[in-house]
């Protein structure tokens, strides 16, 4: 069962996208000024944003014919951004729940992804993913897993953005039997990606320093630099990661880092569950970005990260959901609720991760995050249209009082409504327009029904 060839839009065919109009709703820019602009009209050419503002303005006289998403009771925002994923984990969802992290990992996780894993069904099951994320808002992951080409073929076909990461690990992997190969594997993935597509970025994903040699850590940090794009890892996710490293090398997980000398602004650390007052300080000091994954944490009992901390001290953080398999959803409207949620109850304090603070994370943040701040996380002139409306005619959505608040602690993927990345309608009041939702789950189950078994 082999994965489909991607299509190629018309913008990268040369060709220009149909131009686009979205109007009527109540704008959540998530830039300084305006914050917010009442019965929005934006308009979009091609890829991009051309302009935005009130629909009285007399400069917003429509330029051309276009396309037009009627945002009336809606509010639009910039699209959201999962910072920290492995996509096609969907394959594995509720399939070894309630387990210590540890247990999941190397009695469950590891066999089922040696067993299972392909180009066909790592394909399908991203495939899967994009539909959740499209459904609930995303337009924008960072993701990282084995079988990766199936993954960017997949992200592409969908029309979401992405940052792609081919996973490195030193034991043998799916598809990579030979640990030796991990980085070289990655340069070929990077090589054969990196010019295909405005909205694919491909990277590698070192697993952790638990499982990743320094000689690996090291080569893969020098790999990033050289193509310039960011390295992801998992960093101090569990106490007992850090115990294993203290024992192993005498040195916390971010002191290790630092000497290897990967502790700097192109390296995206996820989770930072269990890091101390120096570590915090060391990573805001090196410029590391940081994902919070306060569900994943929550489920795989790891703990919460000090987010407010971090915050304070000028780390730029964002928002992810982790893979499917330990969340158990894609969901950032809910993971939005639980980070402003869980640092009030972690720091005893309800004005602790303000809904303004949580929202910022999943847009502007998450953009910051990946480097892309100046193309995406905002609604304003000149940057990429990543846009979504939720519908405000829902009963748990009403009255509106803060559309900030709102949105984090009522709003669910559930209530958006339209999705459009680089000019690009995804969704459609609620329709999907570029994947055909009952073939891919159809297929999801074929191959889920062997893992079953």
């Amino acid at each position: 069962m082999a994965p489909a060839e991607p299509f190629h839009s018309d913008i990268e065919k040369g060709n220009p996208a149909p131009n686009l109009i979205i109007k009527g709703g109540l704008a959540l820019t998530m830039t300084q000024e305006p914050m917010m602009i009442s019965d929005a009209t934006i308009w979009v050419s091609g890829s991009r944003i051309t302009a935005i503002g009130n629909a009285r303005d007399p400069a917003l006289k429509a330029p051309y014919e276009a396309e037009v998403i009627d945002a009336r009771d809606s509010i639009i925002l910039p699209g959201l951004i999962n910072n920290h994923t492995h996509a096609a984990m969907t394959l594995f969802r509720g399939m070894a729940d309630d387990l210590p992290l540890h247990q999941w990992l190397f009695e469950n996780v590891f066999p089922a992804e040696e067993r299972y894993l392909n180009d066909a069904s790592v394909y399908y099951g991203t495939l899967l993913a994009c539909l959740e994320m499209i459904a609930s808002g995303t337009t924008c992951m960072a993701d990282g897993y084995f079988f990766e080409d199936a993954v960017v073929r997949a992200v592409h076909e969908a029309g979401l953005r992405g940052l792609l990461a081919q996973g490195i690990i030193d034991f043998p992997a799916p598809g990579i039997p030979d640990p030796k190969e991990n980085v070289e594997r990655g340069r070929e993935f990077i090589e054969r990606w990196r010019c295909f597509s405005p909205r694919i970025v491909p990277g590698v994903f070192c697993h952790s320093p638990v499982t990743c040699a320094a000689e690996t850590l090291i080569h893969s940090m020098e790999l990033s630099q050289e193509y310039q794009v960011p390295l992801q890892i998992h960093l101090s996710e569990t106490a007992q990661e850090v115990s294993d490293m203290v024992s192993r090398w005498g040195k916390r997980p971010a002191y290790y880092l630092d000497d290897l000398g990967l502790l700097n602004a192109d390296l995206i650390a996820a989770h930072g569950v269990h890091m101390d007052d120096d570590e915090i300080a060391l990573i805001a000091e090196r410029g590391t970005k940081l994902v919070h994954v306060p569900e994943s944490n929550m489920k795989m009992g790891s703990g919460t990260a000090r987010i407010m901390d971090m915050l304070k001290n000028g780390t730029i953080v964002g928002l992810g959901t982790d893979g499917p398999c330990s969340n158990n959803d894609l969901d950032l409207f809910c993971e939005m609720d639980s980070a402003a949620k869980l640092a009030k109850l972690a720091d005893l304090d309800p004005t602790s991760l303000r809904a303004l603070d949580a929202l910022r994370m999943a847009t502007i943040g998450g953009a910051s995050v990946l480097g892309l701040q100046d193309q995406i996380g905002t609604l304003e002139k000149g940057k990429r249209a990543d846009i979504i409306t939720v519908d405000l005619n829902r009963p748990h959505l009403c009255p509106l009082y803060n559309p900030v608040s709102t949105l984090v602690y009522s709003a669910t993927g559930a209530d958006v409504k339209d999705v459009v990345v680089d000019g690009k309608i995804l969704m459609k009041d609620r329709r999907f327009m570029t994947l055909d939702s009952r073939e891919v789950m159809t297929r999801v189950r074929q191959i889920t029904e062997k893992i079953r078994a």
